[in-house]
């Protein structure tokens, strides 16, 4: 694309916007030798941008066990995963955490989980035959070391500790991680879906935002030769009246006109500014997780609006760097909700 900016021809960047597809995950092994099932046709597809904010919910009850997974999120600079759930399923913390990690790269994630166990009863009873052994003899002793009647009976004796335990049953943590990770996995797609949506809706909020800048810059670029243009006229005009009848000296008005025109031309950030905001439509078309880069060029874009606004000379000028700054200081605003 060619633009005209102070009289001067320059080329500016043309950004093309592939959609690229992600390769199949291969299955990572989980902490605690937990075997990690792959989620179907995780990662296919073309690449979505994801708010930074979201909920999912999924309740999976199977082989007499209810899981309850919900997650909700956030904005936060970096991935944040706080997870509540039983003590009984404590050691599968690091597990879910590998899990969420394949779904969400930034983001405060509070994760809550609950289990039931709707079968019946899988605790024991156990009679210690050695404990009560050991305290039947040491009463008996002490009956005939202090004269004592020997009236031990059963329902006292069995009342000791430990003499009867309950015992629970052995769990398969594999099966059991099976049904939990179907339930996050099943919660996390939800997640993800509406951050997708958000996401979204976003995209096409800032497209419409960058493509008025577009515009705003192209006013700034035609009005610039005919700021310097307008000087030229008023500096001859006030030199004539000034001199009346005497001659002008056309090469020492080109040299003041040739000075004020260096002092205010802003091509190179008109330039500058231009690739960043066609970088940036480029970046969402894209997709991904870009919430970084933009943040970045969104810097980028406001150090430049803000000193074409420092060299401006021209009311019109001024006003069109302002509208430039709002404008970016929203797209900002957007780009912090972007995964």
């Amino acid at each position: 694309m060619k633009r005209y900016l102070c009289g001067r021809m320059v080329h500016v960047a043309e950004f093309s916007c592939p959609y690229k597809g992600v390769p199949e995950s291969k299955p990572v092994p989980a902490a605690n030798g937990i075997k990690r099932i792959p989620a179907q046709g995780r990662g296919r597809g073309m690449l979505m941008i994801k708010s930074m904010t979201g909920f999912g919910r999924c309740e999976i009850a199977d082989n007499n066990r209810k899981f309850t997974v919900e997650m909700k999120s956030v904005n936060h600079r970096y991935l944040d995963v706080n997870i509540k759930m039983p003590k009984a399923l404590g050691f599968f913390e690091s597990a879910v955490r590998a899990e969420l990690k394949s779904y969400v790269s930034r983001g405060k994630v509070d994760v809550f989980i609950t289990y039931e166990d709707l079968s019946e009863s899988r605790s024991t009873v156990h009679y210690n035959k050695e404990v009560a052994a050991d305290y039947l003899k040491y009463l008996r002793q002490m009956a005939s070391d202090f004269g004592l009647d020997d009236d031990i009976r059963l329902c006292a004796l069995a009342k000791y500790p430990e003499v009867f335990t309950m015992e629970e049953a052995e769990v398969d943590e594999e099966e059991l991680w099976k049904e939990l990770q179907k339930a996050v996995d099943g919660a996390a797609k939800q997640f993800v879906d509406t951050r997708i949506v958000e996401g979204g809706h976003l995209k096409d909020d800032l497209i419409l935002k960058l493509d008025g800048m577009l515009k705003l810059v192209d006013f700034i670029a035609e009005r610039s030769p005919k700021m310097i243009e307008e000087y030229r006229q008023k500096l001859e005009d006030r030199v004539r009246e000034l001199l009346a009848d005497a001659a002008v000296d056309e090469g020492r008005l080109l040299t003041e006109v040739t000075i004020f025109a260096d002092k205010v031309c802003v091509d190179e950030e008109l330039v500058r500014l231009r690739s960043h905001i066609e970088t940036t439509k480029g970046t969402l078309l894209e997709g991904g997780s870009v919430g970084r880069k933009l943040d970045f060029i969104a810097q980028e874009m406001n150090r430049e609006a803000n000193t074409i606004l420092s060299k401006a000379n021209d009311l019109e000028i001024s006003n069109g760097a302002i509208e430039l700054k709002t404008e970016i200081e929203k797209v900002r605003e957007q780009i912090q909700n972007i995964e």
